[in-house]
């Protein structure tokens, strides 16, 4: 898939352009996020929120509490949550995919509501990466790995770690974030397809840089496909034109009802 500029006038390599200076708290962002995603802390967070027993919201509600929240982690635009999603499903339906694709796009950053659970966002928002093995050069800002106290555990530090290789990405633990938190939110209803796309979408590393391949399975290599499918339309579709929330709302509200029950479990 092409993309010669998006609706803003950027080209796609100015995107994810972590290089200036007006992006300062970017890189704290990534600070406080690579030193303190460590494997103990993501089984942690998994023990407190993968009971999907702290609220039930349908998706609109969900993207409405959204409606505040700038990403702290993206160089690229500062647009609320709600607008991005819209942006990106209204690329995706503009270039004739299958409607639970987008869907997808629509509610890939949901997991997004860990903020309204009192996470910080170094624990929700940013590019998502293995922990539990060594940490990939590839991935952004890998400097700040330094300080992360999994970087001098002796099994931690090789590239497997406490996996095997080619063991499939299912069974390895991911940065605790908003990926990984809707993934278990939504798994039950949507193609496995639109799964991949929600639970490694943030995984830049994996999908762009082509890192961490030893620990895929040839299913997740297949799959991947379609989450860089997905990814243009997530990172290009950000723009200055804000969409008209209220007009796109019933087509929208229709979708979501096809896939979704009017409540999920968050």
């Amino acid at each position: 898939m092409t993309v010669s500029t998006n609706a803003g006038g950027k080209r796609p390599e100015q995107f994810r352009d972590y290089k200036a200076e007006a992006r300062a708290c970017v890189k704290e962002f990534y600070r406080l996020n690579h030193t303190q995603q460590t494997l103990e802390t993501v089984l942690g967070k998994k023990r407190r929120y993968l009971t999907l027993d702290r609220a039930e919201m349908g998706v609109w509600e969900a993207m409405e509490h959204l409606n505040a929240l700038v990403d702290d982690s993206d160089p690229d635009i500062d647009v609320p949550q709600i607008e991005h999603n819209l942006q990106t499903a209204e690329s995706i339906r503009a270039a004739g995919h299958p409607r639970w694709f987008v869907l997808a796009g629509l509610i890939h950053d949901l997991g997004k509501v860990l903020c309204l659970f009192g996470e910080p966002q170094w624990a929700v928002v940013g590019d998502t990466f293995p922990v539990g093995c060594r940490f990939d050069e590839r991935v952004v800002y890998h400097e700040f790995f330094a300080d992360n106290p999994d970087a001098l555990h002796p099994l931690y530090r090789t590239p497997c770690g406490v996996y095997e290789e080619g063991c499939g990405l299912d069974q390895v633990h991911f940065s605790w974030g908003h990926d990984e938190y809707l993934y278990h939110v939504v798994k039950d209803y949507l193609p496995e397809e639109a799964l991949y796309m929600i639970r490694y979408h943030s995984a830049y590393a994996v999908h762009r840089e082509r890192a961490y391949g030893h620990l895929m399975s040839d299913r997740d290599r297949e799959m991947f496909r379609w989450v860089r499918a997905f990814n243009p339309h997530d990172l290009y579709s950000k723009a200055a034109e804000r969409p008209d929330v209220n007009a796109l709302r019933p087509f929208y509200e229709d979708l979501v009802a096809e896939f979704f029950p009017a409540k999920l479990r968050w």
